[in-house]
């Protein structure tokens, strides 16, 4: 649950409301969806926007964001690189909520 002291993790299965408790969230989760999504003016349009609203580094280092996030996953789900041992316990339910464990990388070893 978001208590307005932090980030909400509904924001992630896009199941958040307004800027989701990070500064610029709305116009981000925008940006972020366009990225991975196929609609050439939507991106254009968020692009635009972030810049307008956030200036150009923040232009940059929100595509830089999207890029490596994309690459991890993917990296991760290429390889089947299993969650750590020491992990599966304090993440099982941040995992379960947000379903990382329908893809490769969300699988434990033992699965």
């Amino acid at each position: 649950q978001h208590d307005g002291n932090e980030a909400d993790l509904n924001a992630t299965i896009g199941e958040a409301e307004g800027d989701s408790g990070i500064a610029q969230g709305e116009l981000l989760g925008r940006f972020a969806e366009a990225v991975i999504g196929d609609d050439m003016q939507a991106l254009d349009a968020a692009r635009r926007d972030v810049l307008e609203s956030l200036g150009s580094q923040a232009l940059v280092d929100a595509c830089g964001g999207a890029a490596t996030f994309n690459a991890i996953d993917r990296v991760a789900d290429a390889t089947g690189i299993p969650i750590d041992e020491a992990r599966l316990e304090p993440t099982a339910d941040l995992r379960d909520f947000l379903g990382i464990n329908a893809f490769p990388s969300g699988k434990s070893p033992a699965s």
